[in-house]
């Protein structure tokens, strides 16, 4: 199984990645690891990574390409591959299509932004441990104190609602528009065209996975 994973920040992605990775036996690829392990093994597109990352630039297309191609042929990556959070955008969607990377299925977790504000924009966390809650679906006992040590908790910026909609922004203006790109390859009628599903990401966890294991039947 060679699957794409599509959804907002605070979708659920992740939640779902790791049930779909134990169930077909695959690995979950994403971009940023791929990056650290090329830049830490000092391999030449690690050290090219590099001098655009130390230079506050993004890796070029072409070398993350190169590193995705690299990565698929890894014994791992024998039964297939969970990509997460890649592609992002659609010059990187051709790209993966134009340097033949084989994906059996686009899968989009859709949740309406109204939702995903209120699921990051709720969340708290107590630092020093990594305890999360959330003010609505997993309070603490005391509003505003961690369960165990009595210390204050933390809104994190990222779960800010401005900095949420502003990542929703972000999303739409270049991911969504993925979903069109491998529809419209699909509705070609290329045989080497994905697959595109849509599942909604809301509802328990349990009922999601139900779903995203229906959709990839």
């Amino acid at each position: 199984m060679k699957l794409i994973l599509l959804g907002a920040p605070g979708a659920g992605k992740g939640t779902q990645a790791k049930f779909l990775c134990e169930k077909f036996g695959i690995p979950q690829i994403s971009t940023g690891d791929m990056l650290r392990a090329q830049v830490k093994a000092g391999t030449a597109l690690g050290l090219e990574a590099k001098k655009h990352m130390d230079a506050g630039g993004l890796v070029p297309d072409a070398v993350i390409i190169g590193m995705v191609k690299d990565r698929l042929d890894e014994k791992d990556c024998q039964n297939g591959y969970l990509f997460d959070g890649f592609p992002r955008t659609i010059p990187q969607a051709q790209a993966m299509k134009d340097a033949g990377v084989p994906i059996d299925c686009v899968l989009e977790i859709d949740v309406p932004d109204s939702d995903i504000v209120e699921r990051m924009a709720g969340r708290r966390a107590h630092l020093t441990s990594g305890r999360t809650y959330h003010v609505k679906f997993n309070p603490p006992k005391v509003a505003g104190k961690d369960d165990v040590t009595g210390e204050d908790l933390v809104q994190r910026d990222d779960d800010k609602e401005e900095t949420v909609k502003k990542r929703l922004e972000v999303y739409h203006a270049q991911t969504k528009p993925l979903v069109d790109f491998y529809s419209k390859w699909a509705a070609a009628g290329d045989a080497k065209a994905p697959k595109v599903r849509k599942v909604a990401g809301v509802g328990s966890v349990d009922q999601i996975t139900q779903s995203v294991f229906a959709a990839l039947k």
